[in-house]
């Protein structure tokens, strides 16, 4: 793998991982609902990674 790829790859990584982790503040999937509702935290946390993968596959790679 080249250099540049490794590095295309730790951009998208980390504004995956920025998304993800706004979306769920934004949303109030804290861990009071992981310790409350384990599966709604889930199903939750599931939607906000799929959500955030998207974003940035369209800004960064689809575009």
């Amino acid at each position: 793998m080249t250099n540049k790829n490794v590095r295309l790859m730790i951009y998208i990584s980390d504004n995956t991982d920025k998304k993800f982790r706004a979306y769920a503040a934004e949303k109030g999937v804290t861990e009071q609902l992981k310790a409350d509702n384990q599966m709604l935290w889930v199903q939750r946390m599931n939607n906000i990674r799929n959500r955030a993968t998207e974003i940035v596959n369209a800004e960064l790679i689809y575009s």
